[in-house]
């Protein structure tokens, strides 16, 4: 790339903010964005603009990107699983435990440290500290994730998830025995008003987000599932189960069902059972569509053979 973006604004896309939608637009963080705006690097119309400015149909927006800032970014050779890796994209098979990018409180050991020590380079766009991340999973989800090495790539991949061409699928095991086989929550989530670190669907204006399940297995106290997104929201999958009555095994945050109980034996889970198992996409340089797979993890196997067990267990 040339460090300049160009984007016209669209009839529907008007009386946005401009951080916000730049926001939207690229996947860098407002915070980058108003540093940006700021600077003079964000021309609409051929003039720096506030970031508070509304945006209107036919807007030409001239981003421009500096050099890339000083990295932040500590590579470490930390052993990750690499599916696939070549000049434009890294799939990974991210394990429970991981943090995906070095935050407050997580500087070091986290899925990026490990891929700036494993990859010859990455991306410039998306930020010092997370190059390249146009998605990523929880700290205690484990499996499959893309990481764009290359900035064409990483707006490629940005606008598929934009589409929702990306196909995920997800298992969990969720507390509860659901009746229905199959099923579908459509609820907009958005920042809880009670506590700014959870998301909830009580919220006056929240996003839209749909998440699509069927049952895989049930075993009395819990259910497996298998889960797939039409839309990409923070926390959706746990956020939307607890929301009807079936939070995911684990979740200390949006269920704290940590254990479970059968037949007077007690087995304690000690992270949320939560597992992207599957994500496809199409390579953004040579277009052809790439699915890539995750086994089910040895946690969730150890507690669905104690599931198992009891269940079979004499009353």
């Amino acid at each position: 790339m040339d460090g300049s973006i160009e984007i016209t604004v669209e009839a529907p896309e008007a009386r946005q903010r401009l951080d916000a939608f730049l926001a939207d637009k690229t996947g860098i963080t407002r915070s980058q964005l108003q540093r940006l705006i700021g600077g003079g690097n964000v021309i609409v119309n051929g003039v720096p603009c506030d970031q508070n400015y509304r945006l209107k149909a036919g807007d030409a927006i001239a981003l421009n990107l500096p050099e890339k800032e000083a990295e932040g970014l500590v590579p470490e050779p930390i052993p990750i699983k690499i599916l696939y890796r070549d000049e434009y994209v890294a799939v990974v098979d991210k394990p429970a435990g991981m943090v995906v990018y070095p935050s407050a409180g997580h500087t070091h050991d986290t899925l990026m440290n490990a891929l700036a020590h494993h990859c010859k380079r990455l991306a410039v766009v998306g930020g010092p500290l997370r190059p390249g991340v146009v998605h990523r999973l929880d700290r205690e989800t484990s499996g499959v994730m893309v990481v764009a090495l290359d900035d064409d790539a990483y707006y490629d991949l940005v606008e598929q998830f934009r589409e929702r061409s990306i196909n995920r699928k997800y298992i969990a095991l969720v507390y509860g025995n659901i009746k229905s086989d199959a099923g579908e929550v459509a609820a907009p989530i958005g920042r809880s008003e009670s506590d700014r670190k959870k998301m909830s669907t009580r919220v006056r204006r929240g996003k839209e987000a749909v998440t699509k399940w069927k049952v895989l297995r049930r075993f009395g106290v819990a259910t497996l599932l298998e889960l797939r997104l039409g839309t990409g929201r923070t926390h959706q999958i746990r956020v939307h189960l607890s929301s009807i009555g079936y939070p995911v095994l684990g979740d200390k945050t949006y269920g704290r069902k940590t254990e479970v109980e059968l037949h007077k034996k007690r087995l304690s889970i000690a992270r949320q059972m939560l597992h992207a198992e599957m994500l496809g996409f199409r390579h953004p340089a040579s277009g052809e569509y790439m699915e890539f797979a995750s086994p089910m993890p040895e946690d969730m196997k150890e507690i669905i053979g104690f599931l198992e067990g009891s269940r079979a267990a004499p009353k």
